[in-house]
């Protein structure tokens, strides 16, 4: 039987955008099921003890971007460390993957390209039109950005949350198997080894 990943994440949070491809690899390789759950990340912060970034201590701000450089070598990637449009009101585009989701879409090639239009295009992911330019650059119907600003995706939205916040989530990206959460980009290979070894889940 397939095994599922519950995937929380933001398109404003650069260690999903640093961490989806590997993350797709690994469950391609081990047959998983991925269940897509955009959530706010200043909603989950608030909720869970976190702080935004412009409230963090300048050491952690300071260690935040020597991070990223390393992440970005690592993993041969480039992008901007402050894009243009950034910080940004992400509530659009994750409820566009939302809506993508609803009509039944495969959303991992829209979550790439909107992470992408925030770290590597430095494109504004908040704009209805640079979104309604993503949707017909990978032929969605054009009516999914209609639909994203209806009731249906903004429940959605808020039961990621709930469902984060119930499951221990707190931060962008945190991938959860069997219950057992796995928080940030730099735990794909741990993520691996529990889907390899098809451990039981390890509980607080």
């Amino acid at each position: 039987m397939s095994r599922s990943i519950d995937y929380y994440f933001s398109i404003a949070s650069p260690w999903a955008f640093i961490g989806h491809s590997p993350f797709l690899d690994v469950a391609k390789r081990h047959g998983a099921r991925i269940n897509f759950r955009p959530v706010f990340l200043g909603e989950l912060f608030a909720d869970t003890g976190g702080l935004p970034l412009a409230r963090r201590h300048p050491a952690r701000q300071r260690y935040r971007l020597v991070e990223l450089k390393r992440w970005r070598e690592a993993r041969g990637l480039d992008f901007h460390l402050s894009p243009a449009h950034w910080p940004l009101d992400p509530a659009a585009a994750d409820r566009l993957v939302i809506a993508a989701q609803i009509a039944g879409h495969d959303v991992a090639p829209l979550v790439s390209r909107l992470t992408s239009g925030v770290w590597q295009r430095q494109e504004n992911m908040a704009d209805p039109a640079a979104l309604g330019v993503v949707l017909a650059e990978l032929g969605l119907p054009a009516e999914l950005l209609e639909a994203s600003a209806g009731d249906r995706t903004a429940v959605i939205y808020k039961a990621n949350h709930d469902a984060a916040v119930e499951a221990d989530v707190f931060g962008s990206p945190a991938y959860v198997l069997d219950g057992e959460v796995f928080w940030g980009q730099d735990r794909i290979d741990m993520l691996e080894r529990a889907l390899s070894s098809g451990r039981a889940p390890f509980t607080p």
